[in-house]
């Protein structure tokens, strides 16, 4: 254990973190998620939710808040009446962490899955609502 890393952010996560870049992506997928066939590499946070890991993450990530596209959600699929709140506490929480409030990119499920195969790595979650995926590109830590 180290001071003032988080105890959700296991070993394997943090050296990601880490190794990242600005630009760099990192995904947080949910439950549903293929992750296992979408990760370029794979990080298990199996019973965890996402809104705890993005909170935990963004105490140490510096979220690329000067793009639009710094954080993106899979769109819900047209006529599938599920209601998305995990959004909100999304948005609660990248503006708590990041000072910025700019609205996070909907994309289409395929154009998602094409953006996750990119993606520097996939944290899959034990994360049970729906379209509750999220993407975070990498900013820089100003000087």
């Amino acid at each position: 254990m180290l001071i003032g890393i988080p105890i959700r952010i296991s070993p394997e996560l943090i050296k990601v973190l880490m190794e990242m870049g600005h630009g760099d992506e990192l995904v947080l997928a949910d439950g549903n998620f293929p992750a296992a066939s979408h990760a370029q590499r794979l990080i298990r946070c199996d019973g965890h939710s996402i809104p705890e890991l993005l909170d935990d993450i963004l105490t140490l990530f510096p979220a690329d808040t000067s793009s639009d596209r710094a954080f993106a959600v899979m769109q819900v699929d047209p006529g599938d009446p599920v209601d998305t709140p995990i959004w909100e506490r999304f948005c609660e929480i990248a503006a708590a962490r990041t000072g910025s409030e700019k609205p996070f990119e909907q994309m289409e499920r395929h154009e998602f899955y094409a953006r996750v195969k990119n993606a520097y790595a996939v944290v899959a979650t034990g994360e049970s609502a729906l379209y509750a995926n999220l993407i975070i590109r990498k900013g820089v830590i100003p000087s």
